[in-house]
């Protein structure tokens, strides 16, 4: 019989290792301040446009570059020490957040401010995102990875629920520029934490060195691996149109109930409470594979269809607490199952590749949503991600349906 001290231990079972607990902790101060930043951007954009679309641009433009430079930054991951790649692009980032918070407090931000700043950010990501994910099976070991990442996405969870409900306090006592400020200093914690790793007991795949077609021979190993190709293009098309709710959330509590930013603040931390209950859930009993994959996404798209339908504020808080707990057993099953189908060599350009998908997409998705709320409203936002969910476990299930012997067991 299982204890909770058993259930306790399989919950927090990369916590073990102190490089990862290490790790764990400066991701926590960060991850605060950079959905600090997010909600703050959102909201300045709406402030200096009034425009969904433009908000859609903006966050495009921080996408454009992963989408076209994304698979290369799986390439370097490859070759380099990802540790000292990821200090020097975490610190590069902190200084974005520092001019934007200048410019804000000032009084000179001006809406191209945003949008290059916005660029310098999308390029930083290109290359720090798939160092990141890569990094995460240098720490811990192989069975705990799901752990690890699942835990990883809890942080986020939790981040997604204080983030946004101290950036409504901070904005309506002291602006947007404050939030910015703040997450810059956060910058200085994950820094740290990467600095005092212990190298020693780090696990680094070796690297591939230099070579030509490098990047054509990434593409041409997912596209023959079946295991790497159908949750990819899933997690494409859900990226794409379900996880723009930086766009679609501040209409629906701007426009449609007339709420103002407070409620912005408070509809992104329902989604992280759930997405906590989500996260720790996939660390206990998790499963990886195109099958669960298929059933999340399925489920995944009825929620975001009941959010939708919500009649008031307090029921679209709470669907989307369901929401949020379905977007990241989406994400934490979908990067767990890349990671250990992947062979070492492979796994900083198949998680490019993962990054492209679910970050690199929204320069697509981000205009269509922006666009679809400014002509039916944010609910219309909603219906649109649950379709490509939908979709997304059609696609998966067709697949599984002529090859049934899944090569990627349950875990």
């Amino acid at each position: 019989m299982t204890t909770l001290s058993d259930l306790r231990e399989q919950t927090f079972a990369s916590l073990r290792g102190p490089n990862f607990r290490r790790y764990i902790a400066g991701q926590a101060v960060s991850l605060v301040g950079t959905w600090m930043q997010i909600v703050g951007q959102s909201w300045l954009v709406l402030q200096l446009t009034g425009s969904a679309t433009a908000i859609g641009v903006v966050l495009a433009l921080q996408t454009v570059p992963m989408l076209l430079l994304g698979p290369y930054g799986g390439v370097v991951a490859d070759r380099v020490d990802k540790r000292r790649l990821m200090i020097g692009l975490q610190s590069m980032m902190g200084l974005q957040a520092l001019i934007l918070g200048l410019l804000v407090v000032t009084g000179t931000i001006e809406l191209w401010h945003v949008y290059a700043l916005a660029v310098l950010l999308g390029f930083n990501q290109c290359f720090e995102n798939p160092a990141r994910q890569s990094f995460m099976l240098e720490m811990v070991a192989p069975e705990d990875l799901r752990n690890a990442v699942s835990l990883q996405s809890v942080l986020a969870s939790c981040s997604r629920m204080i983030g946004p409900a101290i950036a409504g306090l901070v904005i309506a006592a002291g602006g947007t520029g404050v939030c910015f400020l703040l997450n810059a200093a956060s910058f200085v914690a994950v820094v740290t934490s990467l600095l005092t790793l212990d190298v020693s007991k780090l696990r680094p795949s070796p690297p591939t060195g230099r070579a030509r077609g490098q990047l054509r021979e990434g593409l041409a190993y997912v596209r023959r691996t079946p295991d790497l190709a159908v949750p990819l293009l899933m997690m494409a098309l859900v990226g794409c149109l379900a996880f723009e709710f930086q766009v679609v959330l501040p209409v629906l509590a701007d426009h449609t109930f007339e709420a103002g930013a407070g409620a912005y603040g408070f509809l992104t931390a329902a989604m992280g409470a759930g997405s906590v209950v989500g996260g720790l859930a996939v660390a206990t009993w998790g499963r990886i594979g195109i099958r669960p994959l298929i059933v999340i996404a399925v489920a995944f798209g009825i929620a975001m269809a009941a959010a939708a339908a919500a009649p008031s504020l307090p029921v679209l808080l709470a669907t989307m607490v369901l929401v949020g707990a379905l977007s990241v057993t989406f994400t934490s099953t979908t990067n767990s199952s890349l990671q250990l189908a992947s062979e070492s060599t492979m796994r900083g350009r198949v998680m490019a590749l993962w990054s492209v998908a679910f970050l690199g997409s929204t320069a697509i998705g981000g205009p269509v949503a922006g666009w679809v709320c400014e002509q039916w409203g944010g609910r219309a936002g909603l219906l649109l991600g649950a379709a490509a969910c939908l979709v997304a476990a059609v696609i998966g299930a067709a697949v599984l349906r002529r090859r049934p012997d899944e090569t990627i067991p349950a875990r």
